[in-house]
Parts: structure tokens; sequence; C-alpha cells
């Protein structure tokens, strides 16, 4: 008798193991089916769950109307049972965002079309990655990391701090403990661009236009960790900023307000002059970088290249190869040529390296 019912055990077993096993095989083919439907249909076909169709239709109008969902988007079997879960559940999100693992995988697709802007970006400061910003000693030692360093460093990570990077003290040795995410960028693509924004394709200039020309991108947005949406940099503002009492001069082009949503002034320490005085946020607080000085009233954009933040040769564009004292601009005492330099390249003044009173010009150059 007890061998019979451990043989229909046995039976009952195999039988389920047998029917999960066909209803795995048919759902990794219905998912597969589906991945293939959606492809061909260049995206269109995901427009079929209702909670998706503002999000398709939106894309449709972007500057990515050409390109199909799955182009950038990566979905693996998991995310794909993870969207039917939760789409027959009915608890479905008000708006439809992102994960920061799925904006991991997106920032490397972008290169499959914008491969020039891709490398710039590679190689420039704004790929660092979350082991480079979060465990460096140096700055880990003088400032409490906190949620707030993700405003500008990892604004796609959904959760606090502690579930980044251990330990939460002065004190390190520091390590990333979110697997996979050491070596990622903290300041992808999709930190600057509003992928979904309304748009025309982007095309290229029939002609050379000057900086102070150049269109503004329609994807320019930056992406609001609290409001976990994107804001367009005409809605971000040119902040007010002084120098003591004075304020200080600001290039009007709005591009620099995406720069500002992070390179920003701190509000004066209490005790400060500037805070008894009432004087407002000052120049070259915070990691603030507002030209004075030489520079002042220039745009950010007029020495920084957009995405790789390279100033290489950025002096020869306003200046002679030759200064009008007789030395070459890019090899004078400043942080442009020693990074080690006391006079820092965004408000150095002539009287700066000319203690003893500036001199005058050799010579009147044309168009200076």
């Amino acid at each position: 008798m007890e061998g019979r019912k451990v043989s229909i055990m046995k039976r009952v077993l195999l039988l389920v193991a047998l029917v999960a096993g066909i209803s795995l095989i048919c759902a990794a083919g219905a998912i597969g089916g589906a991945t293939y439907y959606y492809t061909s249909q260049r995206g269109a076909g995901c427009a079929g769950c209702h909670e998706m169709a503002d999000t398709v239709c939106t894309v449709h109008v972007s500057s990515h109307r050409t390109v199909g969902c799955f182009d950038c988007h990566s979905t693996g079997l998991a995310t794909k049972l993870r969207h039917v879960a939760v789409h027959l559940s009915g608890r479905l999100p008000e708006v439809i965002r992102l994960r920061d693992v799925n904006v991991v995988e997106m920032t490397a697709k972008c290169q499959s079309c914008h491969q020039r802007e891709y490398a710039t970006w590679s190689a420039g400061p704004h790929s660092a990655t979350y082991a480079q910003i979060f465990t460096n000693a140096q700055q880990n030692a003088a400032r409490r990391l906190m949620d707030d360093c993700f405003r500008c460093h990892g604004m796609h990570f959904s959760g606090p701090i502690g579930e980044m990077v251990q330990p939460l003290s002065l004190e390190g040795p520091w390590r990333i403990v979110r697997a996979g995410f050491a070596a990622e960028p903290t300041m992808p693509c999709q930190a600057c661009h509003w992928i979904h924004r309304e748009g025309l394709p982007a095309t290229k200039p029939t002609a050379h236009f000057s900086v102070a020309g150049a269109r503004v991108g329609e994807s320019l947005a930056f992406f609001d960790r609290r409001e976990q949406m994107h804001f367009a940099i005409a809605e971000l503002p040119l902040p007010q900023i002084f120098d003591g009492p004075r304020p200080v001069g600001i290039s009007p082009d709005q591009r620099q307000a995406l720069c500002y949503a992070c390179h920003a002034p701190r509000p004066p320490e209490a005790g400060s002059a500037a805070a008894r005085r009432n004087w407002g946020v000052q120049a070259g607080s915070g990691d603030d970088r507002t030209p004075l000085g030489v520079h002042e009233g220039i745009s950010c954009f007029a020495c920084h290249s957009g995405h790789g933040e390279d100033t290489r040769a950025s002096c020869a564009t306003c200046h002679p190869a030759m200064s009008d004292c007789g030395q070459a601009v890019e090899k004078m005492d400043t942080t442009y040529a020693n990074p080690a330099s006391k006079h820092n390249i965004h408000w150095v003044k002539c009287e700066d390296c000319h203690t003893r009173g500036v001199p005058k010009p050799l010579h009147r150059r044309s168009g200076l």
C-alpha cells in the first residue's frame, strides 16, 4: 500500500513537472514570437497595451520617430515576464518610468546611431562611473555621502545611497554594494537628453555655424530625480550670481541652464559677509564655474564641447596665436596649462599675473 502511494506521488510530480515545462516552453515561445512581432512592427505593437499607448504616441512625434522600440530598449525574458505580470494584475503605474537597470542597458545602445557623440562623451568627465564617483577617498573623507549626491551623479538610481555604497561615514575604504553598477556611468545620455520629447529628426547642417549660433537641441533637458521627470532647458532658469555685492554678467545662451542644474553655486555660508549683507549666491562657491575676470559674460559652450567637455584649442577660438603681451595664451600660468596653477582659467584677471600693472597692447588687432 505504501509503495503504491509513493508510485502515485511520483506520477503526480512528474505530471506537474511536465505541465510546468510545457507552460514555460509555451511562454518562451509566445514571448519570443511577440518580440519578433514588435520588432517587425517597429514598436507599433507595443501600443496594444493601453498603458503604453501614450508613450508610443509620444515617440512617434519625437526626433526618434524612425527608431523602433527594441532599437533602444533591451528587454530580456525576465523583464518581459514582469511586464506581463504587471499588465495582468491591473496594478499599473500612473506614469511608466524606466528603472535604473533599464537606463544602464539603454546607454550602450545610443552609440549605434550617435557614434561620435558617444565617443567624445566616453572620453570626457561626464562618463565617470559609480566607482570613480562614490569610492573617491579624498572626496568621501571631506564630505559625508548622502542621497542628494544622486541629484547629479546617478539621478536614475531608485534607491537610497546606502544601497549603492558602504560605509556611509568619513572613514573608508568605500565599496560599491549594488551589483553590476561599479563600472556603469553615473551621468548617462538620459541625464541630459529627453529621448521621447517632441521634435524633428536630426539632420546634418548645410553649413558651418558659430558656437553662439548653434541650434539648441530639442532633446536637451535635465532629469530631476525628485520629480522623476525631465525638464526642458527652456524651463530651467539661468541664475543671478554675485561677485561680492556686484551682479555677475552671464551669457544669455540658454544651453547653460543645463550646466547650472549641477554646476551651481551654494548659498553663502552662515556668518560670512555675503550672508550678513544679503549679497546672494557667490560665483565660485559649490561647484560653480561662472566665468569672471577676462572671461566674464561668455558661454560655457564657448570653450567646452557639448559631450566631451573638451577645451583643447578653445583659446584659439577667440584669441590670436600670440597675446598682445607677446605670450602664447595657451601657455600662460593658468589652470588651462597647469591644473596646479593658482590662476583658475574660469576667473583669471590680467592683474593676477601682471601684479605691477597691465602692459599696454603691443599693437591693435582687428576683430577682438
